[in-house]
């Protein structure tokens, strides 16, 4: 069970699973985390909107209000092209995809987006890639899929191949199970740049995913379905199996976690910010893709039913059945004067960097709680 502390006032209208009613506190202590992370300053990050015409000044006031990284994700947008008005507008910030979707591209591409927006961005591009599932993949992009974990090892490898035979001028020969990469002419060779290839940051949820991930890349990418007990319990220790498989300092790695943040200036609105989260847990607590999570906390029955009502349309009825338990164990819930240092304590040691996901929650809002995240 969580740890309370603080507690301003109780939630009567929050239902437990079986439906009762049950009071607990707007305020959650996130608890303590042993070290493990780097003693570097915990970064923060926030999102950049996908839409062209805001890119260019949401990335400018990320970089203003003291951001650490702007991400862009690939939903109903091209996730690389805001970055190229964001490199445009800010001198500072990292710049990256959270995620973009390896499998719907092949690896030539992607080494050409990266290549070039690390050159335009002056060092500062962050390649963040993902899997997305097979019904997207093959119904949506019309791409293949097959072994997600190898598909992906190779995918970074041939990225780091090609990146070699533009920087080195050594031979491109790549040939695997799923991409070839053998021809390569000076006609289709981008110019040199100062800059080293981009990072590479890897999404993972699975135990062999994040391993590989721990091996291959440069960063993990969390998700907000991922509970304080997964994140210590799976994703670290898989993490650094990988890294020890090839001899990896883990200062040299970064862990980059999405945490769900529910808060507001007065009752009202944190009320409001609480109940659009527990929607948001259950509507991920419904997708397959994070049952294993579920389970580790004993709630494996629960994504049966969440995904049955799923398929109903009862998004109200879903969000009821997420309980103070459960949502002490996704997000950071609190007033706004104090949110802000519990989503610190919550990832202190553990994590490199957070891209907190505010639901409800205003400008203004936002930037008192960053504010309270830095003291």
């Amino acid at each position: 069970m969580p740890r309370y502390a603080a507690c301003r006032r109780t939630d009567t209208r929050a239902r437990n699973r079986g439906g009762a009613r049950v009071c607990g506190p707007h305020w959650i202590d996130c608890g303590k985390f042993a070290h493990v992370g780097s003693a570097a300053r915990l970064k923060i990050d926030g999102g950049i909107p996908n839409q062209l015409a805001r890119a260019a000044e949401g990335a400018r006031a990320l970089e203003q209000q003291g951001y650490d990284g702007g991400w862009t994700a690939e939903t109903s947008h091209d996730p690389f092209m805001p970055l190229l008005l964001a490199a445009e507008h800010t001198s500072r910030i990292d710049l990256g995809t959270n995620i973009a979707v390896a499998f719907a591209r092949n690896p030539m591409i992607v080494a050409n987006l990266g290549w070039d927006l690390q050159a335009h961005s002056k060092g500062r591009f962050i390649l963040g890639l993902g899997t997305q599932i097979q019904p997207h993949i093959e119904k949506r992009f019309s791409m293949p899929w097959s072994h997600p974990v190898a598909r992906m090892r190779e995918f970074v490898a041939a990225l780091n191949a090609i990146w070699s035979a533009w920087r080195d001028g050594s031979k491109l020969r790549f040939e695997g199970e799923f991409y070839t990469h053998k021809i390569m002419t000076p006609m289709f060779t981008p110019e040199p740049q100062p800059y080293p290839a981009p990072k590479v940051f890897l999404a993972a949820v699975g135990e062999t995913m994040t391993e590989m991930c721990g091996e291959v890349a440069d960063g993990h990418l969390g998700h907000p379905m991922v509970s304080q007990r997964y994140l210590t319990e799976v994703t670290m220790p898989a993490l650094l199996r990988g890294m020890a498989r090839r001899g990896r300092d883990r200062a040299d790695f970064e862990v980059s976690c999405e945490v769900m943040v529910a808060t507001g200036e007065n009752d009202a609105e944190l009320e409001a910010a609480i109940a659009a989260t527990r929607e948001q847990i259950a509507f991920y607590g419904s997708t397959p893709a994070y049952r294993k999570v579920l389970e580790l906390h004993g709630w494996g029955d629960l994504h049966s039913e969440l995904h049955r009502l799923s398929k109903q349309g009862e998004w109200d009825a879903m969000g009821s059945l997420v309980d103070d338990e459960m949502l002490a164990a996704f997000a950071v819930v609190g007033p706004v004067d104090q949110v802000g240092a519990a989503l610190a304590r919550r990832c202190a040691g553990m994590a490199d960097r957070v891209l907190p996901i505010f639901l409800k929650a205003s400008q203004d809002c936002k930037g008192a709680a960053l504010r309270e995240f830095r003291r």
